[in-house]
């Protein structure tokens, strides 16, 4: 899917009437830029998990990792449908990025290495590549990676206030 670019089309009904659809390229930005998202998972019981962490955009798809036991693993264990959601916390002004799709986990060495070196470049967070994970430098908290292909992007903006959504 590189260089794939999805059809964007306005939402309407949820648009100012001025509003023209955001183009990919500025939530590429976004999404390329951000520091932090909001992971949001399923319990087992149905009940909604989320949390922040940082994400990386990488061949068209949003990474994250997370260690083996935390909630946010165990949820993606039974129901890999996942939402990573970016932006501001400002009412006027801004974009923000809804990314909806199936988590599944990157074990591949090439790819965590390329993701290694974001996440160092990026955040000054430094992992090294294990075997089909990353590990901290104490080598103490193995951390499972995961790979995030969008089924459905929105995108929120401020001024005028509009809704696209990125057709893959």
């Amino acid at each position: 899917m590189t260089g794939f670019e999805p059809a964007a089309r306005l939402a309407a009904g949820f648009s100012d009437p001025k509003a023209q659809a955001l183009p990919w390229s500025d939530v590429l930005t976004v999404l390329e830029s951000s520091e932090m998202f909001w992971l949001s998972t399923v319990r087992r019981d149905g009940r909604p998990h989320v949390t922040p962490l940082p994400a990386m955009w990488l061949d068209d798809r949003l990474h994250f990792c997370t260690g083996a036991g935390e909630q946010k693993a165990r949820n993606l264990e039974t129901n890999p449908n996942c939402v990573l959601t970016t932006g501001t916390n400002a009412y006027r002004s801004g974009i923000d990025v809804t990314v909806e799709g199936a988590a599944e986990r990157t074990t591949d060495a090439e790819t965590l290495g390329r993701l290694s070196r974001l996440w160092r470049d990026k955040l000054d967070w430094v992992f090294e590549v294990g075997d089909g994970i990353f590990l901290d430098d104490t080598a103490t908290h193995p951390a499972l990676v995961f790979a995030v292909a969008p089924a459905k992007v929105l995108a929120f903006t401020k001024n005028p206030y509009s809704q696209t959504r990125y057709v893959f």
